[in-house]
């Protein structure tokens, strides 16, 4: 009689084949055969069959006696759970191998051995089960896996574990929720290489945005040692996000880069008891990113590619969950694990779901900030765990509709945390256990607090907010929340150009569904605010003014980067980016910085720099900054950042925008500028908008006309400088008035000038976000394009058509969109 085979090499393996060896195996199996000759590094192995396990069961005669023990069980009930899984897995850790399966398990692991010349290989020991990676539930993190495991008896005890893994307390209840047979399901296990990672780093990367689900971008979360911090949660990894569309053309699109806080690593124990251990991160490595840019333009092509191939493997497009590690001492990198995303793929596209708090009071309730993980909001009462083992979450009250707050969350904990409205951590990053269990279940989650345990108590009503931006707020009380939905299919289709005012890079890719034409104004201001947080100039002359507390600020701010010019570039382009990225390849007009001298002065390091102004609003600003001797370094800076965006990643896509310049000669003065710092009008496509603000620019359109490639309308500024008031002044905010008829005839004296001179012309004001009519006299007078905010997108939408086919019926022709 033929022996039944229970073993096959890792490249033996395909997709085909995932009834037999699971979706991680099949998936590894798969890329050996097909994608390792195109340069693509996986760790060789060998598989133990789901056909070992279905026979490891019944030769311990243990199949019915599990079948009584689950359907005995409320799995909903925690003790009863717990007393079920332990149970279980003690009996399948206590069961013995067939004689011919420890056999073939043996020859395996001899084989690894003598492929990697080792008396006793080091390796992963990888559990697959075969309802993993399916389209409808991922299962990912269900089973376990065990690391840098050595010699045969620690393989086979770790064989075991594997298989008894697939009755963890969580593997039984995430079965039951999403509906599958537990006696359908298999264990196969992957007897892996180990990578050197505990000498180098590793980490995890998606395929697309995790969560706005944005196609065009690999999304890469890195740290040092083992992988296993980052999934449990126990440091914050560096994330790098790259752009694909034009990281296939050979650029090097890299267009987000965060330090992470990754003050410990794990690393290869000592003994066979303890395989493992965590040891803290040198001060130099945790200030450091884990990758240098060639690594990660490296590990994004390898994405790219392994997308592409599952995509035409499935017939649609099949974005990715991949695991990766760099060995420490060949400096090589491999691909561990991928495995089909699940979450977003099976988003619909097509309508928006918002949240929104209209509470303007709101910021005054703010307890704490951490990492968003989701888009939603939730509220409701503070339930606080801390210290809890797997025998302590059995025992917990939790109630359904309970904010969970804890340090970092266990996957033992997964049947609590399904009855959470959100979970709050002070630890972990977007790929830790917390935010990939929340995303599953769709929960707002806020993650990497580093103190919510000591501010949040048990019983405390709370808010957590998800939905305004990358980062997560927790409010004081319940405040309340709108929930609104609305589907672009809805729409009447309109010839105006429609396109969006973006302030925060953060929610770019948010923005990316909406059906516009592109960004018609992205504030650098709101950049250099939020991210860069010092005054340009105390980057660069910090040091000669003697302020120890201000140098120590920056040092803080600049960590990671040579000085403070190489962080105010990469910080100011990378917010740029993914904003660009986001629209890609539609316009994105780039304001260059509009702040006040009030405004700046305000800035860590602002006094030094700037004068006393009586009025701001109209005084040293905008143009006349660029080419004083006061500012220009900074204006520099502001340009080797526009050009690193649109030469180095190739986002072509970005116009740039000079504010508030009052004359021809001004506006010269500031080409002359930008030139010295290699941005020049017209090279490499470059176009050049003036801020339409100033009746000097309506007046003189013609002139200023010759020099330019389009006018964008301010109409906020426009309006104050007409009527003659300050609109930061109270006193005279009740005559403030886009729609005064001197206003709107300086707008249609502009309209008319710049189509004559067939330049371009759009609005990017405040005026047609807030009022419909004046959208309308916009459409009417023919304007180029109008820009709004994000909120007032649908509403202007309609607001178009409806003047548009007003226009029709009157046999008045539509102006043709020149944008």
């Amino acid at each position: 009689m033929q022996q039944e085979k229970f073993t096959l090499r890792l490249a033996e393996a395909a997709i085909r084949d995932i009834e037999a060896v699971g979706g991680k195996n099949a998936s590894l199996g798969e890329m050996l055969q097909n994608l390792a000759p195109s340069g693509i590094r996986i760790p060789d192995g060998f598989i133990i069959t789901a056909s070992a396990y279905h026979r490891f069961i019944t030769f311990n005669h243990l199949d019915n006696v599990i079948r009584e023990r689950i359907n005995a069980t409320d799995t909903d009930n925690l003790q009863q759970l717990a007393a079920c899984g332990l149970a279980i897995r003690t009996l399948i850790s206590d069961g013995n191998f067939p004689d011919e399966m420890t056999s073939q398990i043996s020859a395996g692991y001899k084989q690894l051995c003598l492929q990697y010349r080792q008396e006793n290989v080091d390796v992963a020991v990888r559990s697959s089960a075969t309802a993993e990676d399916l389209p409808d539930a991922s299962f990912a993190g269900q089973q376990d896996t065990y690391l840098n495991i050595s010699g045969i008896e620690n393989v086979l005890k770790a064989v075991k574990n594997c298989f008894a893994s697939l009755f963890t307390d969580r593997a039984i209840s995430y079965r039951k929720m999403f509906g599958y047979d537990h006696f359908q399901v298999g264990l196969s296990v992957c007897i892996q290489k180990m990578v050197r990672s505990d000498l180098g780093m590793s980490g995890v990367a998606f395929s697309l945005d995790t969560e706005s689900g944005f196609k065009d971008v690999i999304v890469i979360n890195g740290s040092y040692g083992l992988g296993e911090m980052i999934v449990q949660g126990s440091v914050n990894p560096d994330e790098f996000i790259v752009f694909k569309p034009l990281l296939k053309r050979g650029f090097s699109s890299i267009i987000e880069k965060k330090l992470g806080q990754k003050h410990q690593k794990m690393v290869y124990g000592t003994t066979a008891a303890e395989p493992v251990r965590v040891v803290p991160v040198s001060a130099s490595e945790a200030a450091s990113f884990c990758l240098n840019d060639d690594q990660i333009i490296e590990l994004s092509r390898w994405v790219a590619i392994i997308e592409d191939y599952y995509s035409v493997l499935k017939k649609k497009w099949c974005p990715m969950d991949i695991e990766w590690a760099v060995d420490g001492i060949s400096g090589e990198l491999f691909i561990v694990q991928a495995r089909p995303e699940t979450i977003h793929s099976r988003r619909e596209v097509g309508s928006v779901v918002a949240y929104q708090i209209h509470d303007e009071s709101r910021h005054e309730k703010i307890l704490l900030k951490g990492i968003a993980v989701g888009d939603k909001i939730a509220a409701g009462k503070v339930h606080l765990l801390e210290g809890l083992d797997r025998a302590g979450i059995q025992h917990i009250d939790f109630k359904e509709g309970d904010i969970m707050v804890t340090d970092m969350t266990d996957p033992d904990w997964e049947p609590v945390m399904k009855k959470a409205a959100a979970i709050i951590t002070n630890k972990g990053g977007r790929t830790c256990h917390a935010a990939i269990v929340a995303r599953e279940l769709g929960v707002p989650a806020i993650v990497g607090c580093e103190n919510a345990t000591a501010i949040l108590k048990t019983g405390m009503d709370i808010t957590a907010s998800c939905a305004e931006g990358e980062a997560g707020i927790i409010y004081d009380g319940i405040i309340a929340y709108e929930k609104t939905e609305q589907k672009f299919t809805s729409l009447p289709a309109i010839k105006t150009p429609l396109m969006m005012n973006v302030a925060s890079p953060e929610m770019a890719f948010h923005y990316a569904s909406y059906p516009s034409q592109g960004v018609g104004l992205a504030r650098e201001e709101f950049i250099i605010n939020n991210y860069i947080k010092v005054h340009p100039m105390a980057l660069l002359k910090h040091e000669s003014i003697g302020d120890a507390e201000l140098s120590s600020y920056i040092a803080a701010q600049t960590r990671g980067y040579a000085n403070g010019e190489e962080f105010f570039i990469e910080k100011l382009s990378y917010g740029i980016a993914r904003i660009a990225a986001a629209f890609y390849p539609n316009r994105v007009i780039v304001r260059f910085s509009d702040f006040k001298t009030n405004e700046y002065a305000n800035m860590p390091g602002g006094k030094y720099f700037e004068p006393e102004e009586e009025n701001p609003m109209i005084g040293w600003r905008g143009a006349s900054r660029y080419y004083s001797d006061a500012y220009r370094e900074a204006f520099g800076m502001e340009c080797k950042a526009i050009r690193k965006v649109r030469e180095v990643m190739g986002l072509s896509n970005v116009t740039v925008m000079i504010p508030f310049c009052r004359t021809v000669g001004e506006l010269l003065k500031v080409y002359e500028t930008m030139e010295a710092y290699g941005l020049k009008r017209g090279d490499e496509g470059l176009e050049v908008y003036l801020m339409a603000e100033l009746p000097s620019n309506i007046i003189l359109a013609q002139e200023f006309g010759k020099y330019i490639d389009g006018f964008s309308i301010g109409s906020n500024d426009l309006t104050q400088l007409v009527l003659g008031l300050d609109r930061d002044s109270a006193l005279v905010a009740g005559l403030y008035n886009e729609r005064n008829e001197a206003v709107k005839t300086m707008i249609s004296s502009l309209i008319r000038t710049a189509r004559d001179m067939n330049v371009k012309v759009g609005i990017c004001g405040q005026g047609p976000s807030d009022f419909p009519d004046f959208a309308r006299f916009l459409t009417e007078e023919g304007i180029g394009s109008i820009s709004v905010t994000p909120d007032s997108f649908m509403k202007t939408v309609k607001v178009i058509s409806a003047a548009e086919t007003s226009q029709s019926k009157l046999n008045e022709p539509v102006p043709e969109p020149i944008f």
